[in-house]
């Protein structure tokens, strides 16, 4: 028996390695023979540049920048195709996982440090960069990109403005003069997210709870980023509400896209077009995907959206075992799954959940592939023939 295992991140328990590694370590308790052919799993997010470093063959460098609250920080990101191109995750250096819930402010937080890492791929000779958007701590509008890269913004009195949510209202004047805009570079940003900017579906209702913006507070931070689109479009004729994905990482995806000229990618389709799964997949028995809350969500071009297409196409099975399981979860089965389970097996706290999530996960596998083995067992014996 064969079977491929390519899941995502349990985000804030388990790296995309770590979910293969104990999945693995379940399966070959059942039959050490069984075939596991793992794979690192990413869509943009948490773990983006050690899967591309994993499909092939980079190396992972560590570069001097910021995290989303102006700390100094060392970051990593990946080198591949010979060192000519950077796969840098925003997540690596201004990630939500990074900050613990009751220190998160993303009023105050900016997207600085990904332009640092940018301009340190620049000075590497790098001739592209993919950036990887999903799972940051700000709602900035891109502002802190900008400035990293030479832009300047001021309030109605000329007064400069630090780059962070809280004053995208104030933004009257921006200085665009010593912009670096990569223009030697190709620039792709690997994103599942396909919200606009502004408006109830933009960036800001959308993922700002999550990043601990409080109700209250959305309506105010939309119309500052609608200030900032408007200042921006003043002084370069672009409307960075008009992108599809714009929304993505806090308005990052809208400046990526419309001033620096990115082109937008899934990233579960990018990375697969890297790896040597789709060739693996032709002759396998199973496949086990999943990720930390299957949803509804996670048809919007997920990691287990992207496997189970090469699945179907492969006419291989494909179960999605994931954290936890929300809302619309029923609709994967759409996609061909033959079954979508959680590890969760009682009630218990979000902290409970993700100390126990290693050994949970073990448990699920190791009874799922032995029930499938038995069955295998049983039908042979039978003389039962697909």
């Amino acid at each position: 028996m064969k079977i491929i295992v390519a899941c995502d991140s349990y985000k804030g328990c388990m790296t995309s390695a770590q979910v293969a590694d104990n999945i693995t370590a379940a399966i070959h308790r059942v039959d050490p023979a069984i075939e596991v052919v793992s794979y690192s799993m990413a869509d943009g997010g948490e773990g983006t540049a050690a899967a591309f470093c994993d499909a092939c063959g980079g190396e992972m460098v560590e570069a001097a920048t910021t995290n989303a609250y102006g700390r100094r920080i060392s970051a990593q990101y990946a080198l591949i195709e010979e060192g000519k191109t950077a796969v840098i995750e925003a997540a690596g250096c201004i990630g939500l996982a990074m900050h613990p819930r009751e220190k998160r402010n993303p009023l105050m937080a900016s997207s600085f440090g990904v332009g640092t890492l940018m301009l340190d791929a620049q000075a590497r000779g790098c001739r592209r960069i993919i950036v990887g958007l999903g799972g940051t701590a700000t709602n900035d509008g891109g502002m802190g990109l900008l400035q990293s890269l030479g832009a300047r913004f001021y309030d109605e009195h000329h007064q400069y403005l630090s780059p962070q949510a809280v004053n995208l209202e104030k933004v009257r004047y921006i200085d665009f003069n010593r912009l670096n805009l990569l223009e030697d570079i190709e620039l792709t940003v690997a994103c599942d997210v396909k919200n606009h900017l502004l408006g109830k579906e933009g960036a800001t209702y959308t993922f700002g709870k999550q990043k601990g913006l409080y109700p209250a507070q959305l309506e105010r931070v939309d119309q500052g980023m609608r200030n900032f689109r408007d200042q921006v479009k003043r002084y370069r004729h672009i409307d960075l509400d008009a992108f599809e994905g714009g929304g993505a990482a806090g308005g990052i995806g809208a400046v990526l896209i419309g001033l620096l000229g990115a082109r937008m990618v899934p990233g579960i389709e990018l990375l697969l077009s890297y790896s040597t799964l789709e060739k693996e997949i032709a002759d396998c028995d199973l496949v086990i995907t999943g990720e930390g809350q299957s949803d509804a969500q996670t048809l919007m071009g997920k990691v287990p959206a992207g496997i189970a297409a090469r699945a179907a196409a492969a006419n291989c099975p494909i179960i999605c075992v994931s954290g936890a399981l929300g809302i619309g979860y029923e609709k994967l089965y759409e996609l061909g799954f033959i079954g979508v389970y959680s590890i969760a097996d009682r009630a218990m706290s979000f902290l409970q959940a993700l100390e126990q999530a290693p050994a949970k996960l073990q448990a699920f596998i190791y009874s799922l592939i032995r029930t499938i083995v038995s069955l295998q067992r049983d039908f042979r014996s039978s003389g039962f023939t697909q």
